[in-house]
């Protein structure tokens, strides 16, 4: 499959996300991480800070980057009516070039997306040379075959010949702070189990008093990858101590956990 990598977060997604994207079992266990492996702390895919805000008012030592300006922006935003100034990078995983070093950096639930399996070989390179010696990168990875992996049957034949290219979820109204609602709706747009590469479109409306005032669909490209293969990956791009725990806790990864958290250390 030929394919040029997509994210969708900007515009209305982008809105979206900051209105309603603030909580998560991963904001508590990467604080716990942090507190334990060291600042300062980089937030690779920060988006509109979902975990970076609470660490911040947790008094830690956090920066953050993201590819989309526009969550940057609305990270910013919030950040600041709360007093806070971070810094935060409008870059891409695979072009990391930042001022300092970190004894913790974090890849929450953005590893892979809109980017090329050589991009994020690079990226995992960049990561190590962002962190100071004994620097710890943790990464994580839903897996597909997880029961929260609604796409899985899709790697059958026979059911990649039957999806329905005009099926769209069905989107519920989340009512933001202004008033206005949000309706989001997905499909997958094409999933290529030889490349593991999985293709979602993603529609996007904003509604004010019944009236349509936005909308728009975008693409978003998922690179699927499996424990051993991310675990080699990370090892060729130095790190030489790997661990995996389980979905967001500190129990070592088992078959029966859904999201696997990479642990590597520099070092």
């Amino acid at each position: 499959m030929k394919y040029e990598p997509q994210t969708w977060h900007y515009g209305i997604v982008a809105q979206h996300w900051a209105e309603f994207y603030v909580d998560g079992p991963e904001i508590a266990y990467y604080q716990k991480c942090i507190e334990c492996y060291g600042q300062p702390a980089l937030d690779v895919g920060c988006g509109t800070g979902r975990l970076l805000l609470p660490y911040l008012r947790a008094g830690l030592d956090v920066d953050g980057c993201d590819i989309s300006p526009d969550m940057l922006a609305y990270c910013q935003e919030k950040a600041a009516r709360e007093g806070f100034s971070p810094n935060l990078y409008p870059q891409a995983m695979h072009e990391l070039d930042l001022p300092r070093t970190y004894r913790t950096i974090y890849v929450c639930g953005s590893f892979g997306i809109g980017s090329t399996r050589q991009q994020d070989a690079l990226a995992l390179r960049r990561f190590y040379q962002h962190l100071t010696p004994d620097g710890v990168l943790l990464l994580d990875q839903s897996m597909p075959y997880g029961g929260s992996s609604w796409y899985w049957k899709d790697w059958l034949k026979e059911n990649r010949q039957q999806m329905d290219p005009d099926f769209w979820t069905e989107g519920e109204r989340d009512r933001a702070a202004d008033g206005s609602e949000y309706v989001m709706r997905s499909r997958i747009e094409d999933i290529d189990p030889l490349e593991q590469v999985l293709t979602l479109k993603y529609w996007a409306q904003r509604w004010q008093n019944e009236q349509l005032i936005g909308e728009e669909k975008r693409v978003l490209t998922s690179n699927i990858y499996f424990k051993n293969e991310l675990v080699m990956m990370l090892k060729q791009a130095g790190f030489d101590e790997v661990t995996i725990q389980g979905d967001f806790t500190e129990a070592e990864a088992t078959p029966e956990h859904e999201d696997l958290v990479f642990i590597a250390k520099k070092a």
